[in-house]
Formats: C-alpha cells, structure tokens, sequence
C-alpha cells in the first residue's frame, strides 16, 4: 500500500502534515490499539458524533458516501463527512457541516492531536481521523458518513460503537498483503464494522463471501440486511427501483456515469431506509440521484488547458479506479463509445497492474505514463506506447474520440491539480 500523506500550501498546515506523517509506523501496520489510546486521552471524540452512518468496501464506499451525503442534505440536514484519499487538497477529506474544513481548522485540530499523542507511534491516517472526529464532537450537525480507509475491522474509523446503520459496497480483490488472500479473508475484514443491534446492508456477493460475511456479523449481533434477500434494486427506463422489505421507492437514475453508480446509489437508499432516525422524503432521495458528486470517478471533463490539447470533439473522463473490478466497470462504460478509445494509464507499483490491463477493453489504445511523487508501474508495462508526463500524453491522442485518464487516484489528482476543476 503507497504511504499515507499529504502536504498543503498554507505553512502551518503542511508543516502539522509533515510532523503527522513523521510519526507514522513502519509499513502498513492495522490496529485499533493506538488510536484507541490517542482518543482515550483526547476525552473519547468519537462517543460525541452526531449519528453515524459508516460504509466500508472494497469499490463504490466513497460513491455510497457521496449518495448519502447529497440524500441527507438535500432533506435539508447538516453532514459532515470523513473520506479517503484526497485528490489534490488534504481538506478534501473532512467536511464539517457540509462545508471543507479549512486550513486554520485542521491545523488547529491536528496541532491537538500531536500535542495530546506526544510523540507516540501513530499513523498519519490515524492522525487525520483523530483530528476529524475531534471537529466532529466540536461541530453542530445532524448527521456524520464515515468512510472506512482500508480494510473495516481495523480501521480507525471503526473505533465508533455504535453507527445508526452501516453498509458494505462491492468487493473485490485488493490490499491482498493487508487483508489477506483470498475474496473470503476481505469480506471477513470488511464486515468488521458490523454492531450488534446496527443493521449491516450488504450488496450481492457469491455465495461463499456471503456466508463467510454472515458469520462475521452474527458474531457481532448484527443484523445483515443482503441485497437480493432483505432489499433489492433495478435499473430500467432511466428509473431506479429500490425495495426494502414491503418499502419501495422508484427514482430517477443516477446522473453519475457508469452502471456501477446504480449500485453505490441504491445501497445508499438502503442504507436510508434500513434506519429510522432519519425518515427522508421521496423528493430528497430523487434529489440525490441528481445532485451527488464524486470526483475523478468516470469524472466528464469539459475545460481545462490539457482538455485543450485534445482533439476538437473528443470527450473527456478521468477515473481513479485501480483494481481489475474497477476496470470491467470501466469496459462496460466503454462498451458503447463511439470512435477511437484511448487511455491513458498510469499505476501506482502496489497493484496488480497485470490483471487491471487484462480487464481493460482489447479495443482502446493505451498510453502509459508515471504517477508524479509516487512509485508507479514502468509506463511500459502498462502499454507499448509511452510518454513521460501528461502533457506529452495528451499530445499524442491525435484523433477525436474518448479520453480517459485511468489507473490511479494520485494520477486523476495530479491530473485536477493541472486541469481543473479542483474538488470543492
């Protein structure tokens, strides 16, 4: 897994950022223990949350985030929001009331979080968290969406005892070295956000993974709400059928592009629908399906001085995806594209750039590139043709058609950084 970090234009920020990622252990080591003790001497934050909705996955956790989030605001309630990774601004990560936290708030927050842990092993994930559930407790709002870092068990998110629901995205393999071998051994470690009495909405998985999550959560005393037993959703028409029990509420279809996003919108739904603190109208739940954003996800760009250097009539995406399941979803939003299809590609050296490749349509141009300030993949085990930095890339399109940038968050965030738009 590439090293946790982040850096920022304001002094005081980036200097906490550096001290914060200067205390991180060695390696990619999950426990509950040193967060547990860092919030412990902070006076337990993360008991003073608003209610907590809380998403794990191994793709489409952030995308149910960004589903919830514009539901619940829409309704009229005030979120916040901790996610991961950022894309260009470490700010990107809380959003305190619905609004990103600013510069002076987080240096604030974070300041405190050193200070309290005083040089004690922690890592900069950790840090973050511990500093977002502290402007949590200290910030009114109705409602917070959690979205698990790595894995569920052992992230640090999951040091909340006691979410209003919690919700599991589609999984597949990857983190493989973290989470363990096997599909099995991953939804095990995801269903560790289960609560007794919490209801856990899970998407449609194999049998086996079914079952394997099932014993995890019964051990918890959750109740597992499955997709294709206890809820089930459809697409057809450009409606979105979501049914919960004897509850059913037809929407429009999501405007975020790719099939997947029906899938990440109707477990947010459920989600909704599994809990009763918050009883949304049917037009907040429409609302949703038009209004969530979610950056550098299929992203449609239309500006920007690298979009210029397209071909007149191409069309733009940027998406972060990066693992083999990421990719089929990709092919299948490239199923339909007319003209030529050119990707430009870039990974980070942790993944399985092989099996991401494989999945790729055999029909789209590749071109690869590095992944500036990271450990990436030899551009040319990606493709036979190169280029050493976006710009070049984006020269060497030639024909219009369909762009997409693909492979890599920390890519898709150089990528907004030069471009545009930046997150807001």
């Amino acid at each position: 897994m590439a090293t946790d970090f982040a850096s920022s234009d304001d002094p005081v920020l980036d200097r906490l950022l550096k001290a914060a990622g200067a205390q991180r252990i060695r390696g990619v080591d999950l426990s509950l223990e040193r967060i547990g003790r860092l919030l412990a001497r902070m006076g337990s934050p993360h008991r003073k949350l608003p209610p907590v909705f809380h998403v794990a996955g191994t793709n489409g956790k952030g995308s149910t985030c960004a589903f919830l989030r514009a539901a619940l605001e829409t309704a009229g309630l005030r979120v916040h929001v901790f996610t991961s990774p950022h894309l260009v601004r470490v700010n990107e990560r809380i959003r305190l009331a619905g609004t990103l936290v600013s510069d002076s708030e987080l240096a604030e927050a974070l300041a405190d979080v050193l200070r309290i842990n005083a040089g004690q092993p922690l890592s900069f994930f950790e840090s973050l968290t511990a500093a977002a559930f502290l402007l949590f407790a200290a910030t009114p709002a109705d409602v917070t969406i959690l979205e698990v870092g790595l894995g569920g068990r052992l992230d640090s998110t999951n040091m909340v005892e006691a979410p209003l629901v919690t919700g599991i995205a589609e999984l597949s393999m990857d983190h493989v070295a973290i989470l363990g071998p096997t599909i099995r051994h991953i939804a095990a470690e995801k269903a560790g956000i289960a609560k007794r009495g919490v209801p856990l909405v899970t998407q449609r998985y194999p049998p086996a993974v079914a079952a394997r999550m099932a014993e995890v959560a019964a051990l918890a005393g959750a109740p597992v709400l499955a997709r294709g037993e206890a809820w089930d959703a459809a697409l057809a028409d450009g409606q979105l059928a979501v049914r919960l029990g004897a509850e059913e509420v037809v929407l429009p279809a999501p405007r975020l592009p790719g099939a997947h996003q029906a899938d990440n919108a109707a477990l947010a739904v459920a989600m909704l629908l599994a809990q009763r603190r918050f009883v949304l109208p049917p037009a907040a739940l429409a609302g949703a399906m038009q209004w969530a954003q979610w950056p550098a996800r299929l992203q449609r760009i239309i500006a920007g001085p690298l979009f210029a250097m397209l071909p007149q009539g191409s069309r733009l995406f940027v998406d972060g995806g990066h693992n083999p399941s990421a990719a089929r979803s990709l092919a299948r939003f490239l199923d339909g594209a007319e003209g030529p299809v050119t990707l430009i590609l870039g990974m980070l050296a942790t993944k399985d750039h092989a099996a991401f490749v494989k999945a790729l349509p055999a029909r789209a141009r590749r071109i690869g590139v590095p992944v500036p300030g990271h450990a990436h993949v030899d551009p040319a085990l990606l493709a036979a043709e190169t280029a050493p930095d976006l710009d070049t890339a984006f020269a060497m399109v030639g024909r219009p058609g369909t762009v997409v940038l693909c492979g890599s968050l920390h890519l898709a965030g150089t990528f907004l950084r030069w471009n545009g738009p930046l997150p807001t």
